[in-house]
């Protein structure tokens, strides 16, 4: 028999037990302070034990943190902290008037616990202080649901929960710290004998492109790379290529792979201007050579249907993974990686492109260009979280059409300054067919048929030289060569492949 609940004592109910949480007292473990500020006032070497992940903000009690900041300003100018050289600082301040005065000094020296133990005292510290963090955030998600924030609405509310704990998690203070020198040589021995092992010159993740794989040496975990152009390039098509090529390399390794091996990898491709449906589109007209103009009218014929087909058929096993979400935020990217690395591995994120998305959900830039440089720091931040190279495409300002050679710099980066510092490559994609086109000569622009004969005959010169030829050029490499990479550009299906620079005519 079903029954209907009285809605005030359901509220009754829900009301006691939220008032029998808000009841409980936060985690802290003030004995744990007092013996640990004990141990350092009384021998200061135990400050080298706790000093790369402990601060005065992680006590419980703000006099106990208060007297550990004290004790690290002086250790760290190289001086004496004991109970006779902080006693007059404390006095002038009054920080031990709550606690009784300097005696409070002389409870904390018979609370002391050895050297050796101090590290250990400080990480029950340090765990208690992400226990009460735990318990703001979640507090701060209660409230924020019942309607705190009216300007968040619930995806946002869920980014915004996401990004506090991805924060606290990074910012714990645990992780990081120095790596000894011995196993720093080991790792970049184990990655040259990598390289050794592999055949040809690729040496990570193979971009299907021959000569940029010769220059980069293929793509690489935790770098950064910067793909601009202006409209009309390519730059969504060569970012395509590359992630298709890319997810085909993993997919054929994964071929040689026992059966129950976790996966190598995938490739995520986070399309904030097309359609997941578009760039699959543009992936099969490609790959079955079928123009693009052509299905999106349905104007095809029985055999390219069939080839269209047979071709989806097959590239429905590649591990690539297509995000639409427009204006996706940083947060929800990078949980969205996270998530995808620990359930299906990654190897490439491609961001297509990086003007349209937004910073962390409660971020606020002043201008443009912090925005920017905040989307910019994430994304290298993002590549060496997850080791794994980040390709980001980028517009460029319109200040290369007012130049003669529209051939494009750094400078022309739009809001240059972050993402040229932040990138570990800058490539431009650039096509001279596209300009040379919109200046074809025209007959009312000449006195006389022999100068617009003659005008047109060397536009058609400079058309045929250009003709299905494309220039990445590689403005800026940390770990290598610059230079320009010669490209072939198939515009009716949008594709680009090796140059064949020997046989070209």
């Amino acid at each position: 028999m079903n029954t209907i609940q009285n809605p005030s004592s359901a509220e009754s109910r829900q009301k006691d037990s939220l008032l029998g949480v808000s009841q409980r007292l936060p985690p802290a473990n003030v004995q744990a302070e007092q013996a640990l500020l004990g141990a350092l006032l009384t021998n200061n070497r135990a400050y080298d034990r706790v000093s790369d992940f402990l601060t005065g903000a992680h006590f419980a009690e703000e006099v106990n943190g208060r007297i550990y900041d004290a004790i690290s300003r002086r250790i760290e100018a190289g001086q004496l902290a004991d109970p006779v050289t902080l006693r007059a600082e404390f006095e002038n301040t009054g920080v031990l008037d709550s606690v009784g005065g300097p005696a409070y000094l002389a409870k904390l020296l018979t609370s002391m616990v050895g050297i050796i133990n101090a590290a250990d005292y400080g990480r029950v510290i340090h765990d208690a202080w992400i226990r009460r963090q735990l318990i703001d955030i979640g507090q701060d998600v209660v409230n924020n649901a019942f309607g705190a924030r009216p300007d968040l609405d619930g995806p946002d509310q869920i980014a915004a929960s996401e990004e506090a704990l991805f924060r606290l998690a990074t910012e714990k203070g645990q992780d990081g710290g120095f790596m000894s020198f011995d196993r720093a040589l080991t790792e970049a021995l184990d990655i040259a004998q990598q390289a050794f092992s592999r055949s040809g010159d690729v040496v990570g993740l193979t971009t299907g492109l021959r000569d940029l794989d010769k220059k980069t040496g293929g793509l690489h975990p935790s770098d950064l790379l910067i793909l601009a152009g202006r409209p009309a390039m390519g730059k969504t098509a060569l970012a395509t290529k590359i992630a298709f090529s890319a997810a085909r390399a993993i997919m054929e390794e994964a071929r040689d792979a026992p059966p129950d091996a976790r996966p190598k990898g995938s490739v995520a491709i986070f399309s904030l201007e097309m359609s997941a449906e578009q760039l699959a589109t543009r992936i099969l007209s490609e790959q079955a050579s079928v123009s693009g103009e052509k299905i999106r009218r349905g104007d095809l014929g029985q055999k390219e249907f069939d080839r269209f087909v047979q071709v989806s058929r097959e590239l429905a096993q590649l591990p690539l993974h297509i995000d639409d979400t427009p204006a996706i935020t940083l947060s929800a990217m990078r949980t969205r990686c996270r998530r995808l690395a620990r359930t299906k591995g990654l190897s490439l994120v491609v961001v297509d492109y990086l003007q349209l998305m937004r910073p962390s959900v409660g971020s606020r830039a002043e201008n443009r260009v912090l925005e920017i440089s905040m989307i910019t720091q994430g994304l290298k931040a993002l590549a060496k979280e997850l080791s794994v190279p980040v390709i980001a495409l980028s517009q460029l300002s319109r200040q290369v059409e007012s130049r003669e050679d529209k051939r494009p710099m750094l400078s022309d980066l739009r809001e240059s300054g972050s993402i040229e510092q932040d990138a570990d490559a800058v490539m431009f994609v650039y096509r001279d067919q596209y300009y040379l086109q919109q200046r074809q000569p025209k007959e009312t622009s000449y006195d006389s048929q022999d100068k617009y004969q003659t005008a047109m005959e060397e536009w058609q010169r400079k058309m045929d030289l250009a003709h299905n030829r494309a220039e990445l050029i590689l403005e800026k490499q940390r770990h290598g060569p610059t230079g320009t990479v010669h490209l072939f550009f198939e515009g009716e299906f949008t594709r680009f492949a090796d140059l064949d620079m020997v046989h070209d005519v």
